[in-house]
């Protein structure tokens, strides 16, 4: 008799949990821009004391200068002179950075939907002097991880710019059906005096041209007269393209879905060779002769969770063919140098290989107990950062040793 007198409260009860539950299955994170005026924005560019750095992103090494990201905040500026003991030294202000590149003493930097050009022939002197306005439209294309929506209901691209991003909970039922669609699903070097960027790297260097790969576009423009640079073209490539690295007149795309060659034999006007495609993840790549090395990172806004290295044979660039494969743990940025393939496969630390007999790789170390994020191997030094860390190494004969550690904040 109790169980029975007990049934109807049991079966609200479940009524209850599953209401309950079938709520929370809408709800959704929603990222909400945070907006500021376009001329504000523009005017906000400062050159600032040394400060702690927020998220290290991509480095740049040019001169006796390092140049490490801040993500969407700015660059720090490093004074490897002396590399036993860098010192940071500055920190350029510049919102909704990503990336740079430097070519004979002018710094080319996105700063959100436009391209600026410093000169940085007084390091102790850095001025604006000269700005390509709204040629990267999709600055904020790519929502913060962990979001489902990005709501542009109030955004108006003529008046503001999106400075960073409120994340709140929200239920959302039909989101695609909302008028004009204020949610969207969010995305889960050359010649003359210039640096070196990482294989995480957006812009590269050609001569008198600079490429940038951006969002879905690729965008060339002449440099020639470094003040005042002309947007060439801009040619839609695919989704989410992340990085670009130049190799014996060929342009490297990695996407999420796959890696492009594009020829620059003419170089105002790259023309597209060849798509690989591979399994949807976060792909750098680097070429040496014969092979790109591409590395592949699932989990997160990446698309899946298989991480892997991928060997592929570009010996004919109208038909990429991949003919090996390494199972790695979180990959990031890779570099190669001589007979050595760096690969930094995040909380696992920096890999070394060995590719005199590619396509078959061999293990050489690894340096554990550290996390990476991206590496420049140069003539004499091997530069990596992560975790906020710049990490310095020497080559000495068949080693590598560590010269030093360098805490950004």
């Amino acid at each position: 008799m109790n169980r029975l007198l007990n049934f109807p409260l049991l079966l609200v009860f479940l009524v209850f949990i599953s209401c309950d539950e079938e709520e929370n299955s809408n709800l959704s994170n929603v990222a909400v821009p945070v907006t500021q005026s376009i001329a504000d924005f523009r005017a906000s560019i400062k050159v600032q004391a040394p400060k702690t750095i927020k998220e290290s992103g991509k480095i740049y090494a040019w001169n006796d200068y390092i140049f490490i990201n801040d993500k969407n905040e700015g660059v720090h500026i490093i004074d490897n002179t002396d590399p036993f003991n860098p010192q940071n030294i500055k920190f350029l202000k510049i919102p909704r950075n990503m990336d740079i590149a430097i070519k004979d003493e002018k710094l080319y930097a996105d700063n959100g939907m436009d391209l600026v050009v410093f000169d940085i022939s007084n390091i102790n002197k850095i001025s604006e002097v000269g700005r390509v306005q709204d040629v990267f439209p999709n600055y904020y294309a790519t929502a913060p991880e962990g979001v489902n929506y990005v709501d542009f209901e109030s955004f108006d691209p003529s008046k503001e710019v999106i400075v960073g991003y409120v994340i709140e909970t929200r239920r959302i039922e039909h989101a695609e059906t909302r008028g004009d669609g204020p949610f969207f699903e969010s995305a889960a070097d050359g010649g003359g005096n210039s640096g070196t960027g990482g294989s995480m790297a957006r812009f590269s260097l050609n001569d008198d041209h600079l490429y940038v790969a951006d969002e879905s576009s690729l965008s060339t423009f002449d440099i020639s007269t470094p003040s005042s640079p002309d947007l060439l073209k801009n040619e839609y490539v695919g989704w989410q393209v992340e990085t670009i690295f130049n190799y014996e007149n060929h342009l490297y795309l990695g996407s999420s879905t796959g890696m492009y060659i594009y020829t620059i034999e003419d170089p105002a006007n790259p023309q597209q060779k060849s798509f690989l495609q591979h399994v949807r993840g976060c792909d750098p790549v680097v070429v040496k002769d014969n092979y790109a090395y591409v590395t592949i990172r699932g989990g997160n806004a990446c698309g899946q969770n298989m991480n892997q290295l991928d060997v592929v044979d570009v010996s004919d660039k109208s038909n990429p063919k991949l003919v090996n494969s390494y199972e790695m743990t979180n990959p990031y940025g890779l570099g190669v140098k001589d007979n050595w393939l760096f690969v930094c496969d995040g909380n696992a630390g920096l890999k070394i290989f060995g590719i005199e007999e590619t396509p078959n790789l061999k293990y050489i170390d690894q340096f554990s107990n550290i996390n990476t994020y991206d590496v420049i191997p140069l003539d004499e030094r091997l530069l990596m950062v992560g975790d906020n860390i710049l990490y310095q190494y020497s080559y000495k004969g068949n080693e590598i040793n560590l010269i030093s550690s360098f805490t950004l904040n």
